[in-house]
């Protein structure tokens, strides 16, 4: 399978659903607390979301935010990817915002 991703329109259509979701929990980028705090619990806690949101299938803001750290996981991984491949995958401004928040509380837990 390596060898035969589209790096270029993955980090696109991750980008752009990481947006939408931003937007359904009202999530500023500009602010660096808040994104480093979202990265802190995409890192710390996904499973304990998953399974909050299942056992809640109505409330649409925990559905928006476990889809959103999926999605977190998922650039990460498709970085972590391509990087392996040679190439580097860069977003636009929201994929570098939460990228950088994710890799700084990354840094942090490895130093712990």
């Amino acid at each position: 399978m390596a060898g035969f991703e589209n790096y270029e329109d993955a980090t696109r259509q991750i980008e752009l659903e990481i947006e939408r979701m931003g937007v359904a929990l009202g999530i500023d980028w500009s602010d660096e607390a808040q994104v480093r705090a979202l990265a802190r619990e995409a890192l710390e806690s996904s499973s304990d979301l998953v399974r909050q949101a299942a056992a809640n299938p109505g409330d649409q803001a925990l559905a928006a935010k476990v889809t959103l750290i999926g999605l977190a996981n998922l650039m990460l991984r498709t970085m972590e990817e391509s990087a392996g491949q040679g190439i580097e995958s860069h977003g636009g401004k929201i994929w570098k915002t939460l990228g950088h928040a994710l890799w700084a509380e990354a840094e942090l837990r490895r130093e712990a």
